[in-house]
């Protein structure tokens, strides 16, 4: 059987436990229609990059499937039809992936440092910085505007 990776936004204003049950019926419909659900990640709760319904924000969720086609037409069609879902994606690939999608090793970035960790800040750790030329001097070289 083919394998698909599908990623489906939900709204902002449904509770995470009702994503996942989202995720479960979903599931379900391929199950009963001859394919297994090799993987599912859930990614949060996510801005979106531009609104969508009135929703600023969206819960992410991804499916790695194995099963026929018209398990995924199934599929695609009830998500269509509930009003939960915003967008969503599925595409047919040449092998499943192994361990976290890339989104999930993005969001572990443990790597990176810290801001307590930097060094020392400019503004208050180092030596002040010079002060300005006095401007009654450079006001004494400049004529006035009365005079000419």
């Amino acid at each position: 059987m083919p394998f698909y990776e599908s990623v489906f936004i939900a709204r902002q204003d449904i509770s995470s436990t009702q994503a996942e049950a989202l995720t479960e019926t979903f599931s379900n419909i391929i199950t009963e229609n001859g394919g297994t659900v090799v993987s599912n990640e859930s990614w949060g709760l996510r801005s979106l990059s531009f609104r969508m319904n009135k929703n600023r924000k969206g819960h992410y969720v991804m499916l790695n499937i194995d099963s026929p086609g018209p398990a995924i037409h199934e599929m695609e069609r009830q998500m269509r039809i509930n009003e939960d879902i915003l967008r969503y994606m599925t595409i047919r690939v040449d092998e499943l992936e192994e361990g976290p999608s890339a989104m999930l090793r993005n969001k572990d970035r443990d790597d990176r440092p810290r801001r307590g960790d930097r060094g020392p800040r400019r503004d208050r750790d180092e030596a002040p910085a010079p002060a300005p030329a006095p401007v009654a001097e450079a006001e004494a070289a400049a004529p006035s505007e009365g005079e000419s």
